[in-house]
């Protein structure tokens, strides 16, 4: 009976380790943002080890902006920057598996062990390019993880929890 309490504990775990990103966005609230049409890149992703992870930034916030019906060019009205930072952390656990001896008394067995883990963060700022002020900002955290294809997806949860509301105070076309 202890066995599957330990067992579903430890899946609970995971399933949080494994949850989608932590997305907050910031907005200057005096922005126009339905005058706003281009857009132009003036920070590729800083931080990022892996030009693929790079580029795959590049391509998951160009194809978030021109969905909403923007373009890039040279010069845009909006001006977008993109930059990766990663720490390391670590959680303390400890468990104990209940009673071990003969027939099940003596001492509780009990263990701890120290599980290090790396967190990522992306941000993506916008500026107004008339203005060279800021006017938006979208950040992410989440855990890493060392498998492509799980980091590509945990890349594009984060990119489309960061844009699911933009551009803010913009009724989409219908």
């Amino acid at each position: 009976m202890m066995g599957r309490f330990a067992a579903l504990g430890f899946a609970v775990l995971l399933s949080a380790c494994a949850s989608t990103p932590t997305v907050h966005i910031d907005v200057d609230p005096g922005t126009n943002f339905s005058r706003f049409r281009t857009y132009s890149w003036i920070g590729r992703p800083e931080g990022v080890a892996s030009p693929l992870v790079q580029q795959r930034i590049v391509d998951g916030v160009d194809s978030r902006l021109q969905g909403r019906g923007w373009k890039l060019v040279p010069n845009g009205d909006v001006h977008v920057a993109a930059r990766v930072t990663t720490s390391e952390r670590q959680t303390a656990n400890s468990s104990s598996v209940g009673y071990i001896g003969w027939g099940g008394f003596g001492p509780p067995a009990t263990g701890s062990r120290v599980d290090t883990y790396e967190v990522g963060t992306l941000v993506v700022d916008m500026y107004d390019g008339a203005r060279k002020q800021a006017v938006w900002r979208g950040a992410a955290s989440g855990t890493l993880d060392s498998d492509p294809a799980r980091m590509t997806a945990l890349l594009q949860a984060a990119l489309d929890k960061m844009f699911a509301g933009f551009p803010p105070g913009v009724t989409p076309a219908k």
